[in-house]
């Protein structure tokens, strides 16, 4: 790639289901080694954006390419953790099977494991500190550790463009802390990640925001996007500012109690 590649572009785009829209309007420039938040509250529209965008749902109107292609037309270069799995079903499918699924887009369903798929994994796994899970199976696993296993699934796949929908969820804070270093390696290396997440902070990070409520509320960098007033208008509730040094944070004020006369 090189370094001016748009990986993600939308013009007029409409998504939705049965040809009727959930969201219209969407206008998306994301270029390679940036980061874009989908943001809003559940049924706002970021998982069906995001299912538009690989492929799995088609535009209800408009137009759409990931890395110069039509959505789904690029697997081997497009990674994407949705909000549903069923991997942990009958079969007792090891963490590190679960991992070595990241790279079937790479070699195909019965192709020859090698060594760089190998590598890939134990480096994926390591990276989200899920090494000594590797051997257990899957669905014996707490629903923040398999949620861990799921993301270094993304990582052996050493996509160009990463998608993740909800990814911070069940994760605790030290969890939290290694994806979002793990987010900021893969930008580093010239990977595009869109994140659709209702934590402002982590929405806040990103170069780029869309402020969804089952409409486009406003699109641009974060710091604009996510003011007090839009925050107020998608998620209905009054949001205060409060300055550090290095960032902002957005929190809910208290609201005193009535006292009884």
């Amino acid at each position: 790639m090189t370094g001016t590649e748009v990986t993600v572009s939308a013009r007029g785009l409409d998504v939705g289901y049965q040809n009727r829209a959930v969201v219209s309007g969407i206008e998306i420039t994301v270029s390679r080694g940036m980061s874009l938040a989908l943001v809003g509250t559940n049924g706002s529209g970021k998982s069906t954006l995001l299912k538009t965008l690989v492929g799995l749902l088609a535009p209800v109107r408009g137009s759409v390419e990931i890395l110069g292609a039509r959505p789904g037309a690029l697997p081997r270069r497009v990674a994407y953790l949705g909000q549903s799995r069923s991997t942990s079903g009958l079969l007792p499918l090891r963490a590190a099977d679960i991992v070595m699924m990241g790279r079937y887009p790479r070699r195909g369903l019965l192709g020859r494991i090698t060594r760089a798929d190998r590598e890939a994994v134990d480096t994926a796994l390591r990276r989200l500190d899920v090494t000594d899970l590797a051997a257990r199976p899957l669905r014996d696993l707490s629903g923040g550790q398999q949620q861990r296993v799921h993301l270094a699934q993304m990582l052996a796949r050493e996509a160009d463009l990463i998608i993740l929908d909800e990814p911070t969820s069940g994760l605790d804070a030290g969890s939290i802390a290694r994806y979002e270093q793990v987010v900021r390696e893969e930008l580093d290396r010239g990977a595009t990640v869109v994140n659709a997440t209702h934590d402002i902070g982590d929405a806040l990070r990103c170069d780029q925001a869309i402020l969804l409520a089952r409409r486009v509320i406003a699109t641009g960098p974060p710091a604009e996007v996510l003011s007090a007033e839009r925050l107020m208008d998608a998620f209905g509730i009054a949001l205060r500012r409060v300055e550090h040094g290095d960032h902002d944070d957005l929190l809910v004020p208290q609201i005193p109690h009535a006292h009884a006369d």
